[in-house]
């Protein structure tokens, strides 16, 4: 498990994080941006505890960046960036599990990004190359400009599905199993007979109950895998 435990912003945090002053460009001002978001939450960032974590005015940030939402914007493609692209002409499949791979391991490193991926017009480069290289992936493996959209925004669902959950569930991996035995004595008593007999299995240690990623990325990929065979 990736998850991070966020830690509480002051004052005095922000100012040792920052008191090594650097000359301000865009590239510095994004970079401790990130770092704040990453360590604090997104909702913890703002145009003024940054400028404190730089040791600036925060009207000179104003020189670098126009406003939080362009802030926002780089940001997000500055992350999208580092997840792998395809290769177009590759076998699809494989690097389609690459590329949702690489995304889910860049995402969890930043905890804050997938909400802003999935809830802005995100059209920085970095964004736009990761899309088109991942449509001319599928497109020059027999799939339609169309099916190959439909299979992005498929396989994407699942990743931005299973790392919010991964990133926000209540119990530790660790933890699963203790937990499940404090659920059982109430389970048995209820009609939920099948729900109960799982549970004893994650009790006794013949299932381990978590969620596995890449269970549900080969149903998708298997089954493209079918789709795909019709089209020759």
């Amino acid at each position: 498990m990736y998850k991070k435990k966020k830690q509480k912003m002051s004052s005095a945090k922000l100012f040792k994080k920052g008191r090594k002053r650097k000359t301000l460009s865009k590239e510095v001002v994004l970079e401790a941006a990130i770092g704040l978001a990453d360590e604090f939450g997104i909702e913890e960032l703002s145009m003024r505890n940054l400028a404190l974590s730089l040791s600036v005015e925060a009207m000179s940030l104003y020189n670098h960046i126009k406003n939080k939402d362009e802030l926002l914007d780089k940001m997000v493609d500055f992350v999208i960036s580092k997840i792998n692209l395809p290769k177009i002409g590759g076998d699809w499949k494989s690097e389609m599990k690459k590329r949702a791979k690489s995304a889910r391991e860049i995402l969890i490193l930043h905890p804050w990004v997938t909400l802003l991926v999935v809830s802005r017009m995100n059209v920085g480069e970095a964004m736009l190359t990761y899309f088109d290289r991942s449509l001319g992936c599928l497109h020059s493996a027999g799939f339609s400009l169309q099916a190959a959209d439909h299979i992005i925004n498929t396989i994407d669902s699942h990743v931005y599905g299973y790392v919010l959950q991964e990133l926000n569930f209540p119990i530790e991996p660790e933890n699963y199993a203790k937990k499940a035995e404090g659920f059982l004595p109430a389970l048995e008593l209820s009609p939920f007979s099948h729900l109960t007999n799982l549970t004893k299995e994650v009790v006794s240690g013949k299932y381990n109950g978590l969620h596995d990623f890449e269970f549900g990325l080969n149903l998708i990929l298997d089954g493209l895998g079918r789709l795909r065979e019709t089209i020759d």
